[in-house]
């Protein structure tokens, strides 16, 4: 081992020209915890519209905010 840990060796490179942005620097997401009888409810409105659960919910809220925003 080295005499000090801090000394990379030679065949260590750390080449970042190739190197591609983060993709998922900046998605904010949120975990939200549901109770089971909503949950089953809002699976089987998705599965029936043809939505994932995510879209379907982001497409609750947004009409929720629109609402909102309205009688403001």
């Amino acid at each position: 081992m080295n005499a000090i840990q801090n000394d990379l060796l030679p065949e260590y490179d750390f080449d970042y020209s190739q190197a591609r942005p983060n993709r998922f620097a900046g998605r904010a997401s949120a975990t939200v915890a549901l109770r089971p009888d909503v949950l089953t409810y809002l699976e089987a409105r998705a599965t029936a519209k043809g939505l994932s659960l995510g879209e379907m919910v982001n497409d609750m809220f947004k009409k929720d905010i629109e609402l909102i925003e309205a009688v403001k």
